[in-house]
């Protein structure tokens, strides 16, 4: 039997950093094969070459024992593979079955794709509206509709990068059972992710990237996940040293907060309420696209619509306050959406600096850009970022150290509130390690943290208290130590009782609330 896909001496060179440099790789058909590595090891440029939408600059592509060029996605399509972009390619004026549509051949009426990406994610367990246009959709909903848009088309090789980094537990097997489904039909799948759990559950085979380079391959089935680490970044990631928190004044406090969504698809905010202190990390879970884009956006600023006083910060009244205002008496915040709302791509990491960093700006409102560099620079360092510099574009960085630049820009800037949606989306394991590190730290420092996140391993590591969001609504506070997977999960469905929900809002007032 010929391999699925082989690939022999890539190598892509961009300014100041070679990609791949002479990568070889061999997919068997029905085989779910791993590409592990830290981020800028290389493997999402390499996935581009598969899928045709970036040229190699040397080395050999077979597909099904035949030499191929694709020079398109479409191409690539036409051929038979598919893939989910840990950047969604999506365009936000149009609705996901129009997005659907326009990957696909014309054979299929608009009317025919809307029924068959209904038949399709239902059967996966893939919940996708095909009639809500993509800008009113959160992250997690925006990966459905790839997903789906994928598996429509049937494909020999499927490649996803990142697929279950906005997915809950039950939604991830799911997932894997799809996946399975699929490999035994024969579809290679090549399959990216930081998640090492996930990959010696799913993956047959799993080659590891350092540098641009291959350097290894194993069966990781047969490896833990310390062993995984130390071949993907030479170590195992620093165990995280979290002691009882010290409780200071309510730093922010949410009463009765209400806010009709302002797009016909979207959650509105039902009488939400809680109370964050000084000095803890409280976590917000939850099915993507439940309501956290929006309280999120109410709490930053940039939707100001909330009723008076019910918003506070250090018992200011910012309920109607700008995101300047806001970060002026010491709330900062990352947005889920990283390119776009959290950086503007066309634009240097120094000139992302300043979006929300005020240091560098003098008398007068002078920029005093030599301040802006040294920042940015002290930034790429610490945070371990890879880029040619505080030059770089922000769109040519991976998604996981454009992840670590700006959540390095916020936690640099020592607000007194940080709030936070998915902190370690995309990044790899070490990384990850470190922004929660420094998330423990700043809480020890004074700082109250909020963070939504879609990962529950995630949550029970670095929060002191945890709540769900379902339908707009949130549910009561547990302490971390009391909470169960099982309970949370069951809360995702929005099932909590009214006496549980009364006092979530009624609750001491540091909002540690007894369920």
């Amino acid at each position: 039997m010929s391999l699925r896909l082989e690939l022999r001496g890539i190598t892509k060179q961009y300014p100041g950093v070679r990609a791949n440099d002479g990568v070889s790789l061999k997919v068997q058909p029905g085989e779910i094969h791993a590409v592990l590595g830290e981020n800028g090891a290389g493997k999402s440029t390499l996935m581009k070459i598969i899928f045709g939408s970036v040229k190699p600059d040397a080395g050999e592509v077979f597909f099904n024992g035949q030499p191929v060029h694709v020079k398109s996605p479409q191409e690539a399509r036409a051929l038979g593979i598919s893939m989910v972009f840990q950047h969604f390619s999506l365009f936000d004026t149009l609705t996901a079955a129009e997005n659907v549509w326009l990957g696909l051949d014309k054979s299929l009426s608009l009317a025919e794709v809307t029924q068959r990406i209904r038949q399709v994610s239902g059967e996966y367990g893939l919940e996708v509206d095909p009639d809500r246009h993509v800008h009113s959709l959160t992250v997690g909903e925006r990966q459905r509709i790839e997903i789906v848009r994928a598996l429509m088309t049937n494909p020999q090789l499927l490649i996803l990068d990142e697929p279950t980094s906005v997915l809950i537990p039950q939604a991830v097997e799911k997932l894997f059972a799809t996946l399975r489904q699929l490999a035994d039909r024969g579809c290679a799948i090549l399959y990216i992710s930081h998640k090492l759990d996930e990959i010696r559950a799913l993956c047959h085979h799993c080659t590891v990237m350092r540098g641009g380079k291959v350097t290894g391959e194993v069966d990781p089935r047969q490896e833990s996940n310390a062993s995984l680490s130390r071949l993907m970044i030479g170590a195992e990631p620093v165990e995280l040293n979290r002691q009882a928190p010290v409780l200071g004044e309510v730093a922010l406090a949410i009463k009765g907060l209400s806010v009709a969504s302002d797009d016909p698809f979207g959650v509105s905010l039902q009488d939400v309420n809680f109370a964050l202190c000084a000095g803890e990390i409280l976590g917000i879970a939850g099915v993507s696209g439940n309501g956290q884009q929006a309280l999120m956006a109410v709490l930053s600023g940039e939707d100001p619509r909330g009723a008076p006083g019910s918003v506070t910060l250090f018992g200011h009244d910012i309920s109607r306050a700008s995101p300047m205002k806001r970060r002026h008496l010491g709330l900062n915040s990352v947005p889920e959406e990283r390119l776009g709302r959290g950086a503007v791509p066309t634009m240097s990491l120094a000139q992302n600096t300043l979006l929300t960093r005020m240091d560098a700006i003098g008398p007068g409102g002078w920029l005093r850009m030599a301040g802006v560099w040294d920042m940015t620079s002290e930034l790429i360092e610490r945070f371990k970022v890879r880029a040619a510099g505080p030059q770089a574009m922000a769109r040519s960085l991976s998604g996981g150290n454009l992840q670590k630049f700006i959540m390095g820009r916020e936690i640099d800037a020592e607000p007194r509130v940080l709030l936070v949606s998915q902190p370690t989306w995309g990044v790899d394991v070490g990384a990850a390690a470190q922004i929660r590190g420094e998330l423990i730290k700043l809480r020890d420092a004074g700082c109250a943290i909020l963070v939504v996140s879609e990962e529950l391993d995630e949550l029970f590591e670095v929060c002191d208290r945890l709540m769900v969001m379902a339908q707009g609504r949130l549910s009561p506070s547990l302490a971390t130590a009391d909470a169960t997977v099982e309970q949370l999960g069951v809360w995702m469905s929005g099932l909590w009782g009214h006496h549980e929900g009364h006092q979530a809002a009624t609750g001491q007032e540091g909002g540690h609330v007894q369920a």
